[in-house]
């Protein structure tokens, strides 16, 4: 940030003012601080330019505006702990000296005006990282805008426009900014997987669903985006579109208890009744106590006795399997109801009243 070019020192050195004249005396100084880096020049360079910027007619001048945007601009970077103090802030000082410079004059001020211009960013960037410490992510967010303001279009700054506004609440700017993200640059997956849950957070469920589904298909060896996947197509009833990627979920949670239910509940609903059993007796195998896991093995037998009563295996698989849920929840109704149709079915009068009077009193109660 300290390096101009040759144009800029000729510029500053040899501007024709009266010998020794505070700006003249301000020129040299930041001169010797653009060669040298020294702090000390550039505390003259400051002090020498408010002395020459006390009249209106000081404060109007293009040479007086340029030379003091480019002496607070460097101290708005250099000087960021503000050890020197002034009636505004560095960074508003160089701005205001930048406002004043009149539009025609400013196409023979390039070279310094762009300097300004880097140096503000870096403050401006320096500024936004002090905010992020203290988790003022609004005024960081804020900063950052003006970084983008100053013409900084990089990746990087979107990506901390991104995350600060999503992290200031600020839902639709966040959303936008990562649009632009995943449209003009490489991302990765993490990037996808924050907008799916701006858009969560803006219950804007397709399109949460259909950027879940873009991310899938580029990052599909990522776990996060896997079951994230699962979890909406849950959500939304797909078992369809679960039954094709749910075992590729459980082979990065082979003790998911939840995962393996889900999996047979999918398979049972789509009518793949032999994965089902597959699946909910991986449950049991994990927690031969699971109410659900029971329940719904009992109720597949119990199905396959109704259409066929010969079948013994699906008889005795299914009072076993209801038993062990009513064992489990005594007083669940649905286990309760698949007994009494199981009973009623293999013409167990005693069992069925027993059941039945047991529905009774919970439907009293």
């Amino acid at each position: 940030m300290k390096a101009l070019t040759a144009s800029i020192l000729f510029a500053c050195l040899s501007t024709t003012v009266v010998a020794q004249s505070n700006y003249k005396e301000s020129s040299n100084s930041f001169a010797k601080y653009t060669i040298k880096g020294e702090f000390k020049d550039l505390e003259n360079a400051k002090k020498f330019i408010d002395a020459a910027y006390k009249t209106k007619r000081d404060s109007s001048s293009t040479k007086n505006n340029i030379l003091r945007a480019m002496v607070y601009s460097s101290l708005a970077y250099a000087d960021s702990t503000r050890k020197l103090k002034g009636d505004k802030d560095h960074i508003d000082a160089s701005i205001d000296a930048v406002n004043r410079i009149r539009q025609k004059d400013r196409s023979h001020y390039e070279n310094e005006l762009n300097y300004v211009n880097q140096n503000l960013i870096a403050a401006y960037i320096y500024k936004a990282n002090k905010e992020i410490e203290k988790n003022e992510y609004e005024k960081a967010y804020n900063s950052f805008l003006e970084v983008e303001r100053l013409g900084s279009q990089s990746e990087d700054v979107l990506r901390n426009l991104a995350y600060l506004s999503a992290q200031a609440g600020k839902t639709e700017e966040a959303i936008n900014y990562y649009k632009k993200l995943i449209v003009g640059t490489e991302v990765n997956a993490l990037t996808y997987i924050s907008l799916t849950k701006l858009y969560k957070t803006n219950k804007d469920n397709q399109s949460y669903l259909s950027t879940l589904q873009k991310a899938r298909e580029l990052y599909p060896e990522d776990k996060t985006i896997l079951f994230l996947l699962v979890e909406a197509f849950a959500e939304n009833k797909s078992y369809q579109a679960i039954t094709p990627i749910i075992a590729e979920a459980i082979k990065y949670e082979p003790d998911n208890i939840e995962l393996y239910y889900l999996a047979g509940f999918s398979n049972e609903n789509v009518g793949n009744i032999a994965e089902a059993k597959k699946y909910y007796g991986k449950v049991l195998d994990l927690d031969d106590n699971n109410y659900d896991a029971n329940l719904a093995l009992g109720l597949i037998h119990l199905n396959e006795f109704l259409k066929d009563k010969n079948n013994l295996e699906a008889q005795y698989s299914a009072q076993d399997y209801l038993l062990k849920a009513n064992g489990i929840k005594p007083y669940a109704e649905n286990a309760l109801k698949g007994l009494a149709l199981f009973y009623e079915t293999s013409d167990d009068q005693e069992q069925l009243d027993r059941v039945k009077t047991l529905l009774n009193q919970l439907s009293n109660n």
